[in-house]
């Protein structure tokens, strides 16, 4: 299966980045490399493009799209959170980060991301890592599995569902993404099956997190971005969900803020100044026409932050 990536707003993600011909500049989620190529084009053969991603795969693509351009390359096959490593104790121009998974992923049914498939339960972004979504589903607790669906999958039947994955357990091991389906869709009233929204999207959303351990690794990198880019550098996050862009918004909005004084103070005595300059106010969200070409732009949210 070829590796296929439609990048989401591309020319807000370009515009936004001010890319510099001979400037120094991070894909912190390459995938099969779509942004990356739209970087690439901007870049002299002076300018340098570092790609990272814990897929391997994603890396082989990326490395043969990007192989016509001149800039200098450097793909790096590693978490995001690592971005010093990546940069050698260089820094960025510009650093994105898409953390959307990719269609590639989802789209392959041994990558075991879809309920669209019968599959085995996998989810794993980095095949070399052993913690799959077989290990969530099978070994964690009802009140485990609980937790993670409420929280990540934000799932009304969390509890549902849970206890019916336990259940079923019991006789046997949920081995496919089939099984694992049809215990969602049994745990959920009829009328919540076809209201638009499959039933099992929430849960396989909150699995993947958590195999993956997604918010984490956000909560702890945005600041490694940050410390990476150079003054006047832009830092653009592009979300897919409401906790994704949670985060962001709360980091870039304390980046920005300055002094942190009860306002009944009469003069500033903490002498705390912004770090950062907000580009986005409001997250960019796709236009009609994307919106019509990539449904996986609907969720999208791009937010922009500038260094001081």
């Amino acid at each position: 299966m070829t590796f296929s990536h439609m990048p989401v707003m591309p020319d807000e993600c370009i515009e936004a980045l001010l890319i510099k011909p001979e400037g120094t500049y991070v894909d912190a989620t390459v995938g099969g490399g779509g942004h990356s190529a739209l970087i690439a084009e901007k870049l002299s053969k002076e300018g340098t493009l570092i790609g990272i991603d814990r897929d391997a795969e994603a890396l082989e693509a990326a490395k043969e799209r990007l192989e016509k351009y001149g800039c200098v390359k450097k793909l790096v096959h590693c978490d995001y959170s690592e971005i010093k490593k990546a940069l050698e104790g260089k820094t960025a121009d510009g650093i994105l980060a898409d953390l959307g998974v990719s269609s590639y992923q989802i789209d392959n049914p041994e990558r075991g991301f879809s309920y669209r498939f019968d599959s085995p339960l996998d989810m794993r972004m980095d095949k070399g890592k052993d913690f799959s979504a077989y290990d969530v589903v099978n070994g964690y607790s009802k009140e485990e599995l609980t937790r993670v669906i409420r929280e990540y999958g934000e799932e009304k039947y969390a509890y549902e569902i849970a206890c019916n994955i336990v259940k079923k357990r019991e006789t046997a091991p949920i081995k496919t993404t089939g099984e694992l389906t049809a215990r969602i869709d049994s745990s959920m009233p009829a009328k919540m099956r076809y209201n638009g929204s499959h039933s099992a999207k929430k849960t396989f959303q909150a699995i993947r997190i958590e195999v993956n351990d997604e918010l984490g690794i956000l909560n702890n990198s945005l600041s490694e971005f940050f410390d990476c880019l150079k003054s006047g550098g832009r830092l653009a996050v592009i979300t897919f969900h409401s906790l994704e862009d949670r985060i962001v918004k709360n980091f870039f909005k304390e980046k920005a803020r300055g002094c942190t004084c009860p306002p009944e103070f009469p003069v500033c005595v903490c002498g705390k100044k912004p770090e950062g300059m907000l580009i986005t106010k409001k997250p960019i969200t796709a236009g009609e026409d994307e919106l019509a070409a990539n449904s996986r732009s609907q969720s999208a949210k791009l937010r922009v932050i500038e260094r001081i």
